[in-house]
């Protein structure tokens, strides 16, 4: 299985930064974690609420936890709260089932996930594919 490399989190990174300027976005928080769930590359745009970093890390981290974009999640966590609230208390760390953050894929593979935060979910994750897509992975929303 390919590795996420640093150079592809930040080009990522960049690249959704972009988008989040093209779309008039809020400032954006941007978190990508390797397939074990680890911090790789992180940027913050000024000035961004104090828990962006948290939430953009929560979002990426859920994502991860069940194998779905944290928008499937978020669904998930009205469907199934028990579930849902069984995993967080269980997982540890920080964990936010709320749209905007998605796997990285490769050969039907998680090599890792991007979490971002800052405008509407919905444009949170408008960038999160675009840095995606940028450094030409895949992911499901």
């Amino acid at each position: 299985m390919h590795a996420l490399t640093l150079e592809e989190a930040n080009r990522l990174i960049a690249a959704a930064l972009a988008k989040g300027m093209d779309l008039g976005c809020k400032p954006l928080t941007v978190a990508v974690l390797d397939a074990a769930g680890v911090l790789l590359a992180f940027q913050r745009q000024a000035p961004s609420g104090l828990a962006r970093p948290e939430v953009a890390i929560g979002k990426a981290r859920a994502a991860l936890a069940l194998g779905l974009s944290s928008r499937r999640v978020g669904e998930m966590a009205e469907r199934r709260a028990h579930f849902v609230q069984g995993v967080m208390a269980s997982y540890g760390g920080p964990f936010v089932p709320v749209a905007g953050a998605l796997l990285i894929m490769e050969a039907g593979e998680t090599i890792g996930a991007v979490g971002i935060s800052g405008d509407s979910s919905d444009n949170d994750e408008a960038c999160a594919v675009a840095g995606i897509e940028a450094i030409g992975r895949v992911s499901v929303v």
